[in-house]
């Protein structure tokens, strides 16, 4: 299928690796012109070498107020107007609810809903002059099916949901999407983390842990950050103009509601 982005503009950030380093691969892939940004400019220039097509590396850390207020006018001077937006940060950290206080719920809340909130401060209006745009957010599957021992990705992701479908729903009739993409269990250095220190707490092997969550899989496997990656690549296609205010789960059938 054609998804007719070629020769749009991109920006990526969480870039550097896993699933943002994916998408930015399969948006380039498609023609699009594409930066992608990182905390760490080592990590996200050579994940720029590994895209190829001229792909532009920017440094921005997500925490840092002033910085992303003014990464999307960086990726516009570098590429032209941005056409595509994908909005990606790594998970907050793991543990119940007592084991973390309010500095990190805060922190959580800052990064992930204060990051989207910035950078589609930022990107909106000129996508809504121009009457074509696509604003992708990525969170977690466990935004629909809340998981133990997470409860700061938890409730950051269902911050992050709630403000997509309102701008959806505002922008839509401008030719703007704003969807949010749920990644389940996939094979990424995040995954690594995870079961590394939920091993730690209940004392298994994080191999066991890994195992544990292929079981609760219907596909009965992890997934690849390619096939998020493609999922990732139509939501922000022409062809997908008619989808926008949704979270899609891309989780091999782990949440086991009916939406």
């Amino acid at each position: 299928m054609d998804l007719k982005i070629a020769g749009r503009t991109a920006l990526v950030t969480g870039a550097s690796g896993g699933l943002g380093l994916a998408i930015a691969r399969g948006l380039a892939a498609e023609g699009v012109k594409v930066a992608v940004s990182s905390r760490s400019s080592e990590r996200i220039e050579a994940a720029a070498e590994t895209i190829g097509h001229g792909a532009v590396p920017l440094v921005c850390d997500m925490t840092d107020h002033k910085a992303r207020a003014a990464l999307v006018d960086e990726a516009a001077s570098r590429l032209g107007p941005l056409d595509i937006l994908v909005i990606n940060s790594g998970g907050p950290p793991s543990g119940p609810f007592e084991s973390h206080d309010d500095r990190r719920f805060a922190a959580a809340l800052d990064e992930h809903l204060g990051g989207a909130v910035a950078l589609t401060r930022s990107a909106l209006p000129s996508m809504r002059e121009r009457r074509w745009g696509r604003i992708l957010t990525i969170t977690s599957c466990m935004l629909k099916q809340p998981a133990a021992g997470m409860i700061l990705s938890n409730v950051a992701r269902a911050a992050v949901a709630a403000f997509v479908k309102t701008c959806a729903n505002e922008s839509a009739r401008d030719g703007v999407t704003v969807n949010n993409l749920l990644p389940g269990y996939t094979l990424t250095g995040r995954i690594a983390e995870l079961s590394g220190q939920m091993a730690e707490t209940t004392g298994r092997s994080a191999g066991d842990v890994i195992g544990d969550w292929e079981a609760q899989i219907p596909v009965g496997r992890l997934g690849t950050p390619e096939e998020f990656a493609a999922a990732a690549a139509f939501l922000c296609s022409e062809q997908a103009a008619y989808i926008t205010g949704i979270s899609l789960s891309v989780d091999g059938g782990w949440n086991r509601g009916l939406f």
